[in-house]
């Protein structure tokens, strides 16, 4: 499986605390806005998504299509064939794509630790 771009995704306090933090490790503003209280930050090829006030937990999240800079691949597996994928490996699906829908969609599951895992594809 191809599973596209990589990032962590970071329930905040406070997100502008955190971009000033991140900042100072030397993370830059890629995508998103305090005001919609998402922010999208780079250091070279590492990801880190802040989300405030939007879920409980940090989520490990793929995108598949994608490459770090969000440009679309060439090649990739699209997110139906992942789900597919995942329960042909008896993975449980906490949600999950329309098997006969098209286009962006998304998927999550969890791993053996509890953490959050969201495949989410957005073209």
């Amino acid at each position: 499986m191809k599973l596209g771009a990589f990032s962590v995704s970071l329930n905040v306090k406070n997100i502008e605390v955190s971009k000033t933090f991140y900042e100072s490790l030397g993370f830059s503003v890629f995508a998103g806005t305090i005001e919609s209280n998402y922010l999208i930050m780079k250091n070279e090829n590492t990801i880190i998504g802040f989300f405030q006030n939007m879920f409980e937990k940090n989520i490990l999240t793929f995108n598949p299509g994608w490459d770090q800079n969000s440009n679309t691949l060439k090649s990739y597996t699209y997110i139906r064939e992942i789900q597919q994928e995942l329960k042909n490996n008896n993975i449980k699906l906490v949600t999950e794509a329309a098997e006969d829908s098209i286009g962006p969609a998304s998927c999550i599951i969890t791993d053996p630790d509890g953490n959050t895992i969201l495949f989410d594809q957005h073209i």
